[in-house]
């Protein structure tokens, strides 16, 4: 898997650095057939009383691409914020792919042939 972690107007430390590699082990134990990972984080001094922090992750999975963007005061807990959105769309997918609840269309016209009774 690759990943990316760059900053706008942000210098991306090393303990964010590791902040956010540690974050994504748990998705990454989820479902294993992540490809590529783009983290951003970016601060917004539009206003100067309030600094907005903002974080998005674009994750590059086997079939589909995630986005997922999150904005707090906060840059750990915008983190934590992207993680657990990110973590619960990766969950549906993995269920939606794995997860069989109809059969086949050729199964179901067999099965319904057979279950018709005879007149």
């Amino acid at each position: 898997m690759n990943l990316k972690i760059s900053g706008h107007h942000l210098e991306v430390t090393p303990a964010l650095r590791e902040y956010v590699t540690t974050k994504l082990d748990r998705v990454l134990r989820h479902f294993d057939q992540v490809i590529e990972t783009a983290v951003l984080l970016t601060v917004d001094n539009h206003r100067e009383k309030e600094k907005r922090q903002k974080a998005e992750i674009n994750l590059h999975l086997k079939g589909k691409d995630i986005f997922v963007e999150i904005c707090d005061v906060d840059m750990y807990a915008a983190i934590d914020l992207l993680i657990d959105k990110l973590d619960r769309q990766v969950l549906r997918y993995k269920n939606r792919i794995q997860g069989h609840p109809h059969e086949a269309l050729k199964y179901q016209s067999e099965t319904l042939l057979n279950e018709q009774p005879a007149t």
